[in-house]
């Protein structure tokens, strides 16, 4: 769509091997020291063998393809931010040592309220879908404030 800040159709992607420091980091920062990311014993006798990256830590690497989509509007005069991700849904574990990538395609634009919405995939190193979301961003004017 010719005339709005982004256009539908517009992608970007990023990979990223997740590294035992990506989710030891994300846990102390958060304090989600859940035993499934932290305590490689007691995932050893789990059904899944091994520590899994944190859910939330996915939604972080969504970010990070928001923000690379949106760089090129950063001379505008509006500013856009994150309403939120939608139906977001973790369907398989991201482990220590995946290789992931985030795929972010710009899907709506509603001009009238000013709002672009994204479909977020992340595949791992097998092609194997293990993370969806929507993400909606709101292109604020710069002379007025966000709330």
């Amino acid at each position: 769509m010719q005339g709005f800040h982004v256009e539908i159709g517009a992608t970007v992607s990023f990979s990223k091997t997740v590294s035992e420091s990506d989710v030891y980091l994300f846990a102390g920062i958060t304090g989600d020291l859940s035993p499934n990311h932290v305590n490689k014993a007691y995932m050893e006798k789990s059904s899944y063998g091994r520590l899994m990256a944190h859910g939330a830590l996915m939604v972080g690497f969504m970010s990070t393809a928001s923000t690379m989509a949106i760089a090129h509007t950063r001379d505008t005069d509006e500013t856009p931010v994150s309403l939120g991700y939608d139906r977001i849904r973790f369907l398989k574990p991201v482990f220590l040592g995946d290789t992931i990538t985030v795929h972010y395609e710009i899907t709506e634009i509603d001009v009238e309220r000013k709002r672009s919405v994204a479909t977020v995939r992340i595949t791992n190193q097998d092609g194997e879908l293990t993370t969806v979301a929507q993400h909606i961003l709101k292109w604020v004017p710069n002379d007025e404030a966000v709330g």
